[in-house]
């Protein structure tokens, strides 16, 4: 893992995004679509993790986008072309616009300056999406990824990430995938190899320190 000073150095508010991918009440809530993902979610301290980071990136001025999946009622523009996504078609809870489902799952707080970014198919948070013009025209340079899920949409934003130019920083306790041991095991032997990974505290203790007068 990176020193103070090297994360330090990355994580400057004025370049840095900190981003949560599928933190929504119907993926990570209490009736989520998928509970064995909820539940591991909040008992591994990821979702509580995010939030964390989050409150610190609004009281230090780190910009916060929330990445939402969902889908229309009639499902057009949706992706049917593997089987996660004639599997999610089934499922009891759908992410559907507009609903509980796609709002922010609690105990994550969204500000007012905080962007919500929705997407209607694919799998990356990134790609066709407007998460990586709104980058851009932010400024960013670092991008923290946190969220779920690690099987799917988290190494998806990561590669999306790098391949876009962006430092790719990955708090490896706050995202979260199912089974529990498949998490750090995709850390280390994948995202370990294009992603600064650390930890929430590490990236705490760079959003709290004083800032620099210029």
């Amino acid at each position: 893992m990176p020193s103070y000073e090297e994360l330090s150095e990355l994580l400057d508010p004025a370049t840095t995004v900190l981003l949560t991918v599928e933190c929504q009440q119907g993926v990570v809530g209490p009736d989520s679509a998928l509970p064995e993902l909820a539940k591991e979610a909040r008992a591994s301290g990821a979702l509580a993790h995010v939030a964390s980071l989050v409150a610190a990136a609004h009281d230090s001025g780190v910009q916060v986008m929330h990445a939402i999946a969902e889908r229309r009622p009639d499902g057009r523009g949706a992706n049917h072309n593997a089987r996660l996504f004639r599997a999610a078609e089934r499922l009891p809870v759908q992410q559907l616009a507009g609903t509980t489902a796609v709002r922010v799952a609690p105990p994550i707080e969204v500000a007012e300056e905080d962007l919500v970014v929705r997407r209607l198919h694919g799998l990356s948070p990134l790609a066709g999406t407007d998460v990586d013009p709104m980058l851009r025209n932010l400024g960013c340079r670092t991008l923290i990824v946190t969220g779920v899920s690690a099987n799917v949409a988290i190494p998806n934003a990561v590669f999306d990430a790098v391949n876009r130019g962006y430092t790719a920083v990955v708090p490896r306790d706050a995202i979260a995938g199912v089974p529990s041991d498949y998490t750090p095991a995709m850390i280390r032997n994948t995202l370990a190899l294009v992603a600064t990974v650390t930890t929430t505290d590490e990236v705490l203790a760079c959003f709290k320190r004083p800032r620099r007068i210029t």
